[in-house]
């Protein structure tokens, strides 16, 4: 990523005296040692002896002998599995650093007990669900994953589960071992010329991609983020939502579970797709409604699913899902593989190291210590910068994808007196956080932002005045888009939201090139209109008449009686239907819903 002249850079660049990690550990001579490697349901608290500087690193949950072998070479070794809450709190006072998979919860209370010695948590593997995020970074302790060292892993299981589902693997097995012989009743489809379209096209999505291409099928697939170049040189098409889902024969899903995507598969979804499409899952469960997809396999619309993940794990065994006969069910299997195993412990022992040397880890998902005087003066516009990037990339329509974002900061400070580091990484945040799983901070921004292929320039615009605020406003600018709403884009064909704090709370202060002032709580309706007499009501009515609040309300215009843009907040998701009435107003020409 190309970075503006003279603005400071992110990421790798950040000196470990500006983090958590506020320096590399003082390591005097140290005492060799034995690592302590048990399984223990009743642990004893093992004390250091006083000259050994050596770090300890607790190792909560079973982790492949290669990533034990690095460790080792650095650090005293606990590996204590089966820990209670209560002995993992007596426990990681004595421990710098903690490495678990997903079965031990990291909670507030655990940073807590560690009075200040924890600074690792090392989570071997990507979902971070069971790690207290926010307690972590309070408590000055970065938190690490290992999100590549599965991806081939988890592709080859989709595949499996592909062509299983296709050829009824699973129920024909059953079947012969029960003692029948149905040969009629498993015929199968073949995969040679069918569609597939792959749902985020990420790692592990474009991995999916190609295997499904060496089999002859056609694959289009829907990212926002995914480069148009990359998914060219594979012979993927991009292509946007509805019309990924309407077109495949078949459907494989490696997105993220975020609010934007939590059951993203539902029975509105399912209405749209071809009659007998087949659906595979080794992302997240939430991803699906479930009770939807029982209802979509029973009316035929659905014809098979194969699934690895599920909202509950493990799922009731009295699951209608889980017993259909048309679905074809693993124990969440994507990274069961002995060499995927074992690269995620070396990921993780290597990240764990580095940290605790004070290095910064690429895959760090929390962000470092801020200088209190820094982020106190900052706080307001912080919140303000994701806010905007989280409004921007939701008006982005159609399958291009986000790759050039161009920010403004307006300020009466000098360039050198207005360090934008985090304000970047936030609107970055912003940006990527709805429609990914990673977890971006000062720590990552740049590198996650350019692992996406997505250039963030900066501009900044120099007022007359005090230099007593920081900031004046923020705008932020997508190019090479298309819109949901098509009022968001400028005369220069970007879409444009721009905002300012009052009060000391955000507020959108501008939309393409409508002058609004809402504040950025909630969520945001946008609508354009006719300029004419009672549509604020209108709109309110209808809210009020589904007991949706609305907070907040501001109406922009180009001129009287011509064309203008109401910005609405409301503390409640309006429902489908609610929105329904909205956009059958007759002077309403479009709106979107925003979540913030």
């Amino acid at each position: 990523m190309a970075a503006v002249t003279g603005a400071p850079t992110l990421g790798l660049n950040v000196k470990p005296s500006q983090i958590s990690l506020s320096s590399k550990l003082h390591m005097p001579q140290r005492l060799s040692s034995t690592p302590m490697c048990r399984r223990s349901a009743n642990p004893r608290v093992a004390v250091r002896a006083a000259l050994d500087a050596k770090p300890t690193v607790l190792v909560a949950e079973k982790l492949g002998a290669a990533g034990l072998d690095l460790l080792k070479d650095f650090a005293n070794i606990d590996c204590s599995y089966n820990l209670t809450q209560e002995e993992l709190c007596t426990k990681i006072s004595l421990c710098d650093a903690l490495i678990v998979r997903s079965g031990t919860k990291v909670s507030r209370e655990v940073f807590e007990s560690s009075g200040g010695r924890l600074k690792v948590v090392g989570r071997a593997g990507v979902g971070i669900d069971n790690v207290d995020l926010a307690a972590a970074t309070e408590h000055g302790c970065l938190v690490v994953n290992a999100p590549t060292a599965n991806t081939i892993a988890a592709a080859e299981h989709g595949i499996a589960l592909l062509t299983a589902m296709a050829r009824n693997i699973a129920q024909a097995d059953a079947s012969l071992k029960a003692g029948k012989w149905q040969r009629n009743k498993y015929v199968g489809v073949s995969l040679v010329g069918k569609t597939l379209a792959v749902m985020g096209f990420g790692k592990v999505g474009s991995e999916v991609a190609r295997r499904a291409k060496g089999l002859g099928m056609h694959v289009i697939a829907h990212d926002p983020y995914a480069p148009v170049d990359r998914a060219h040189a594979i012979g993927v098409h991009l292509v946007g939502f509805d019309e990924a889902i309407a077109t495949a024969d078949f459907i494989s899903l490696h997105m993220p579970l975020t609010p934007s995507t939590a059951k993203i598969l539902n029975d509105d979804t399912f209405a749209k797709m071809k009659k007998g499409v087949r659906i595979v899952n080794v992302a997240r469960g939430g991803v699906i409604d479930e009770d939807a997809l029982v209802r979509a396999l029973d009316a035929g619309i659905v014809a098979q699913a194969a699934l690895d993940v599920f909202t509950e794990e493990p799922p009731p065994k009295d699951s209608k899902l889980v017993l259909h006969e048309n679905v074809t069910v693993t124990p969440h299997l994507g990274a069961s593989t002995m060499e995927a195993q074992e690269g995620v412990a070396i990921e993780i022992a290597e990240a764990v190291v580095g940290a605790l040397s004070g290095e910064l880890a690429a895959t760090a998902v929390n962000a470092p210590m801020v200088p209190a005087e820094v982020l106190n003066e900052l706080k307001p516009f912080v919140l303000l910068a994701e806010k905007l990037g989280r409004l921007a990339v939701q008006l982005v329509g159609g399958g291009s994808g986000v790759k050039t974002v161009k920010v403004t900061y307006a300020s009466a400070r000098a360039p050198d007196d207005l360090d934008t580091r985090l304000l970047r990484a936030m609107i970055t945040k912003g940006l990527i956080e709805p429609i990914s799983d990673v977890y971006v901070n000062l720590v990552n921004a740049d590198f996650t932002a350019k692992q996406r292929g997505l250039r963030i320039t900066e501009e900044r615009v120099i007022l007359d005045g005090s230099p007593e605020r920081p900031l004046e406003l923020i705008q932020v600018q997508i190019a090479n888009v298309e819109s949901k709403f098509a009022s968001a884009m400028s005369d220069s064909g970007d879409i444009k939201v721009e905002g300012r704090i009052k009060d000391g709370i955000p507020h959108l202060t501008k939309v393409g090139s409508f002058e609004v002032d809402v504040s950025l709580e909630g969520s945001i309706l946008l609508c354009r209109q006719v300029d004419q007499p009672g549509m604020i009501g209108s709109v309110a009515s209808i809210l009020g008449e589904e007991n949706v609040n609305v907070n907040f309300m501001s109406v922009g215009r180009i001129a009287p009686r011509k064309h203008a843009v109401m910005a609405i907040g409301v503390d409640e998701q309006p429902n489908r239907e609610t929105l329904k009435k909205i956009g059958d107003i007759p002077a309403i020409e479009e709106f979107v819903f925003l979540k913030l």
